[in-house]
């Protein structure tokens, strides 16, 4: 660090350190903004390649029926279809057959409802994979049925191609939205911090120059196969801007306190860089091993996260550690007008004093206190008994979704699942007709459509009693499953959008069963390694894990009291323990290594005590900044982000102002020198 820190600090090599950056961003010009149209938010495309219904959709791609994306048009009349209703049904059918837009294809016969309430007409949707093509067609479809209905005649368009184009346009503009919201936010706590109209721009100046080559290399993730969904883009933009903002605040911090005890601003950096870089690189090592660990899940969507999220992380930190010591020695001493650091002067005294009344306090009374938190937040966490994954497709969404609106429609006059059929593929010739039969006697299907013959087999459409993109439709496919091949053996396969839903489901719980146990023991090992210990890691994770459930639960205790929402995504525990691990054990990372270092020459409650002194300011700072980050996400129209942003946020805080600045001291003074067991420093400080 000593060399790296001569590098970066000096007179000429701020400016070539400035240089390299622009040259590198100049160069992945033409990715960055490519970064969100390379991303996909098909639901098919975060399957494991292992998933029964991806075989079936890769097979089905060769039937002639099977061709493109349905998107259904469900027209609806209480007390019954009128003679104008049919023929604006009639005119919406030769309109799209005449004149179709982009990748539209021939709509199918209109089918009428029993009841004389509804008419169902199904338009085939080829959009080659494109999800612009895909967005296009249905809002043509949707304008061209509104043009044609006449007053009174309910009309939506859903199905797979209305929930899909849905679904993409939620995630349009989800990157700029966040960036402005993200960057007015953080320009907001950096003023509160600083009390400066000048300095914030140096630190959200350097998380831009890391946000745009994270844009540019995730593009190249992109091209090398990596799955990347808006979602994992607007997770990656707020872990770039909170951690990014994290590591400037500590370096900022330091950089501060040298320049009152250094004339020369390149020396006092290159302390500065020396002192907090290397919790700056642990810290982030921490966070990238976790997020790394995401890499082996199976469901695609969250394996991206893995590579892309990690790469955000470690440019954030590269950062830090470069552009920003660059910008602070050009900016010198004036960027922090009107409180600037003077040689010879302490600017953190009266913070300080706060921090080290209350590591007295803590002291004093730690056994009470720490097993008052810990109740306190093993009474939070009991919320997490309310948890509910009943979020799905169909209730995904944050206002009114007319696919969704659509569905419901389906709902009163059809099968549930006649928006979205489930397809059955049979691969042995021999069997086709007693799974046929089987499929007519399953108690789960309303109907068994017609079998066509392809090269991979027979391919026939059922339709569900259940909303196909519900809960209750997803617990139909296992049972579905078992009877026909009851029937046909291992030459039947289930696909279509409901059992991809459910594959997706099943392959989730798979993954969160692996990665956490994973992701705990790869940062418990990093902490033995940082802190050169056992006891002291495993107390840090013991609270950091406590204090992920008392954050889980409370937010599913707020979430039931106001929000109302539906439920929860089933990778929304998984998420959120990935964060909150990663990003909680941060801070107890600052926390801790700055309190072995002070062991090294005083007792470990008076390390303690000055540790959390000289760190409670900066930490507690660069906590709320994390927390309003991660916030954020809440301004989106998606649930699960909504939910995940909450949670993190909330986790943050709790982690920052009450397990590191309450528990983890209490518990360090309880344990003594034995923190620090079984290393040299601990059994040298055991002794009497």
């Amino acid at each position: 660090m000593v060399t790296f820190a001569r590098l970066v600090a000096g007179r000429r090599s701020k400016f070539i350190v400035l240089g390299i950056w622009l040259l590198t961003l100049g160069a992945l010009g033409p990715l960055i903004g490519t970064f969100e149209s390379k991303q996909q938010n098909e639901p098919s495309s975060f399957l494991p390649g292992s998933a029964e219904s991806v075989a079936v959709l890769e097979a089905s791609r060769e039937f002639r029926s099977a061709e493109g994306t349905d998107a259904i048009v469900v027209f609806s009349r209480e007390g019954g279809l009128t003679t104008a209703d049919k023929r604006a049904i009639a005119d919406v059918q030769a309109s799209l057959e005449e004149n179709p837009p982009d990748g539209v294809r021939a709509p199918r016969p209109p089918v009428y409802a029993e009841n004389g309430n509804a008419a169902l007409l199904v338009v085939p949707i080829v959009s080659g994979g494109d999800e612009q093509v895909l967005i296009d067609a249905v809002d043509s479809i949707r304008e061209t049925v509104q043009e044609a209905a006449p007053p009174g005649l309910d009309a939506k368009v859903t199905g797979p191609a209305g929930f899909s184009a849905d679904a993409s346009a939620a995630f349009e503009g989800i990157n700029s939205t966040l960036l402005l919201a993200t960057a007015l936010l953080v320009f907001v706590l950096l003023v509160a911090i600083y009390r400066s109209p000048i300095f914030w721009a140096l630190p959200l100046l350097s998380v831009f120059f890391a946000e745009g080559l994270v844009r540019g290399l995730g593009s190249l993730l992109v091209d090398a196969g990596v799955v990347i969904n808006g979602q994992t883009g607007g997770i990656l933009l707020v872990l770039v801007f909170g951690a990014g903002t994290d590591y400037a605040l500590l370096l900022t911090a330091r950089y501060r306190e040298e320049l009152g005890r250094h004339e020369d601003k390149y020396e006092a950096m290159r302390i500065a860089l020396r002192q907090a870089g290397p919790g700056i690189v642990a810290s982030a090592a921490t966070v990238v091993a976790a997020l790394l660990c995401l890499s082996f899940a199976s469901v695609s969507s969250t394996a991206g996260l893995g590579p892309v999220g990690a790469m955000g992380v470690a440019i954030a930190a590269l950062a830090m550690l470069t552009v920003l010591p660059a910008l602070l020695l050009i900016g010198g001493r004036r960027a922090f007008w009107p409180i600037v650091p003077r040689f010879g002067h302490e600017t953190s005294e009266r913070r300080r004093d706060v921090w080290s009344r209350l590591g007295g306090w803590i002291d004093r009374r730690h056994r009470p206190v720490w097993i008052a938190t810990t109740l306190g937040l093993g009474v939070l966490a009991l919320g997490t008994l309310t948890l509910d994954d009943n979020l799905t497709t169909a209730n995904a969404f944050r206002g009114d979704i007319e696919s969704v609106a659509g569905q419901k429609l389906v709902e009163q006059s059809f099968p549930a699942g006649a928006s979205a059929p489930t397809e059955i593929l049979v691969t042995d010739p021999k069997v086709v007709d007693a799974v046929i039969a089987a499929a007519e006697q399953a108690p789960q299907l309303a109907e068994v459509g017609r079998a066509e013959t392809g090269p991979a087999g027979t391919l026939f459409t059922v339709t569900l009693t259940e909303d196909p993109f519900s809960e209750q439709g997803f617990a139909q496919i296992p049972p579905l499953r078992d009877e026909l091949r009851a029937a046909g053996g291992d030459a039947v396969l289930v696909g279509g959008a409901t059992a991809e839903e459910h594959d997706l489901r099943k392959a989730v719980e798979r993954d969160t069963k692996l990665l956490v146990p994973l992701v705990l023991l790869v940062v418990l090992l990093i902490l033995a390694l940082l802190l050169r210990a056992v006891v002291a890691p495993l107390m840090l994770m013991a609270t950091v894990v406590l204090s992920f459930f008392a954050a889980l639960g409370a937010s599913l205790l707020l979430f039931h009291a106001f929000a109302d929402f539906p439920g929860e995504d089933p990778s929304y525990p998984l998420f959120a323990f990935i964060f909150l691990v990663a990003l909680g054990v941060d801070y107890n990372i600052f926390l801790m290594a700055r309190v072995r270092e002070e062991a090294m020459e005083r007792p470990t409650r008076e390390a303690m005590l000055k540790g959390l002194a000289v760190t409670g300011g900066v930490i507690t700072s660069a906590g709320v900044v994390l927390a309003g980050t991660f916030a954020v996400l809440a301004v989106l129209p998606l649930v699960a982000l909504t939910q995940i942003g909450i949670t993190v946020a909330l986790g943050v805080l709790l982690d920052t102002f009450v397990v590191r600045s309450i528990l983890v001291p209490a518990l360090t003074f309880e344990l003594g020198e034995h923190t620090w067991w079984p290393s040299a420093l601990g059994h040298r400080r055991a002794k009497p």
